[in-house]
């Protein structure tokens, strides 16, 4: 599990203006932390660093350290507010967790295998990735920052689901608690489409229609 510390301060100008006035400063992003025993607290990250952060995939599947004044909160994300054409994050929402207690959270989906697998090398098919992310419960020490999905071994017209997944110690996926009918499709392989063939046969319909 990867490791992100992150400084804040508390933010004591609310309201739509001192959020307009903090982002116009461009030193820091506002947010809030909210969840658990306590109240909700509004609060701005230091945007440098929570800018690299967000970069790493692994950010939005880890627990996170917030300094927030000398006071370390533990927390994940759980919304991030963009502004609709600009690359700027306007708002950030950070969750509590509780190590004695499990979390919900959505984290990346990897393929891996390609380069090895007998269906893509000599058979010519055709990866399609149905789902880059999966939803799964964990206590937050087992968290991982990414779950992976080997088609080393798949045959084409195979597909893959959610309970072909190798799963870390302590960690469920949430879709399969509801039943097997929800065990959702991540990868499948296909033939390769022959454009040339399609397009003699549709040459061919003409000649036969003359």
């Amino acid at each position: 599990m990867s490791e992100f510390t992150l400084t804040a301060s508390v933010r004591n100008d609310l309201g739509k203006g001192a959020s307009r006035r903090l982002r116009r400063a461009n030193l820091e992003v506002p947010a809030i932390i909210y969840g658990g025993e306590k109240a909700p607290q509004a609060i701005s990250v230091e945007k440098s660093a929570f800018y690299k952060a967000i970069e790493d995939e692994a950010f939005f599947a880890s627990v996170i350290t917030l300094d927030v004044a000398g006071q370390k909160e533990t927390v994940v994300v759980r919304d991030l507010q963009r502004h609709p054409f600009k690359p700027l994050v306007t708002h950030a929402d950070f969750l509590r967790v509780d190590a004695t207690h499990a979390i919900t959270i959505k984290v990346p989906l990897h393929v891996v295998g390609e380069e090895q697998s007998k269906a893509i090398k000599e058979q010519g098919g055709e990866l399609h990735v149905l789902a880059n992310e999966v939803e799964v419960s964990c206590l937050p020490k087992d968290l991982p920052d990414f779950l992976e999905i080997d088609i080393t071994e798949t045959e084409i017209g195979q597909t893959l689901h959610l309970s072909d997944l190798k799963l870390p110690e302590g960690v469920t996926l949430v879709e399969l608690s509801h039943g097997a009918d929800h065990d959702q499709a991540l990868v499948n392989l296909t033939k390769p489409k022959v454009r040339g063939d399609e397009a003699e046969g549709e040459e061919g319909g003409e000649e036969s229609a003359e």
